[in-house]
C-alpha cells in the first residue's frame, strides 16, 4: 500500500513540474512574440512588385464588346421568359 502511495506522490510531483515548465515556456513565448512584433513594426514592409502576365484580355479592365453583347442578350432573354404578371 505504501508503494502505491509513493507512486501517486511521484506522479503528482511530475505533473506539477511538467505543468510548470509548460506554463513558463508559454509565458516566454508570449513575451518573445510581443518583443518581435515591436521590433518588426520598426521596419514596415513594402508592397512586393507584381509581375504582370498578359492573358490576352482587354486593357484597363474593360470588358470586350462581344462579352457585353452576350450578357445583354442573355439577360434580355431571361427577362422575356421569366416575366411575372
Amino acid at each position: 500500500m505504501e508503494n502505491l502511495s509513493e507512486t501517486f506522490m511521484e506522479a503528482a510531483v511530475l505533473m506539477l513540474v511538467g505543468m510548470g515548465f509548460v506554463f513558463a515556456f508559454l509565458g516566454l513565448l508570449i513575451i518573445a512574440i510581443g518583443l518581435l512584433a515591436k521590433f518588426a513594426s520598426q521596419f514596415p514592409e513594402t508592397a512586393p512588385a507584381t509581375n504582370k502576365i498578359n492573358t490576352g484580355k482587354a486593357a484597363n479592365n474593360q470588358i470586350p464588346a462581344g462579352v457585353v453583347a452576350a450578357i445583354t442578350s442573355a439577360v434580355t432573354q431571361y427577362r422575356k421568359n421569366n416575366v411575372k404578371n
